[in-house]
């Protein structure tokens, strides 16, 4: 069973950084396709960002790009990897509880659907990003 850990959390003021982690283990094989999401209250969760771990590929929601970076490594015996999502020029419509998803098949990346909610097997429990103006 994969399991997804997030952390890194917290609050900022406009204009600063943030780094979340996410730990993925206890995978047979390691989900080549990975993103954040998250989610405001009262809003529906997007997608933030996504990446293409073989093929080192990466995606953006509009609103982030340019900001958001998105990063892994995996240790050298493939039992664990760590998802980054490096966050800079926070703004306070950055708000929200954000996700990290695995999607081990890459069905959203190989049907063009990067951000498809439905395309991802594993979910951790979210961790909280709170940006003051």
């Amino acid at each position: 069973q994969v399991q997804l850990v997030e952390s890194g959390g917290g609050s900022v003021q406009a204009g600063g950084s943030l780094r979340l982690s996410c730990l993925a283990s206890g995978y047979n094989y390691r989900p080549n396709c990975m993103a954040w999401f998250r989610q405001a209250p009262g809003q529906e969760r997007e997608g933030v960002a996504h990446i293409y771990i073989n093929g080192e590929e990466t995606r953006y929601h509009p609103s982030v790009k340019g900001r958001f970076t998105i990063s892994q490594v995996t240790t050298p015996d493939h039992a664990k990897t760590t998802l980054y999502l490096q966050m800079d020029s926070l703004k306070p419509e950055d708000t929200a509880a954000y996700y990290c998803a695995a999607d081990k098949d890459c069905v959203g990346y190989r049907t063009r659907q990067h951000f498809s909610i439905e395309a991802f097997n594993y979910w951790g429990q979210g961790t909280q990003v709170t940006v003051s103006s």
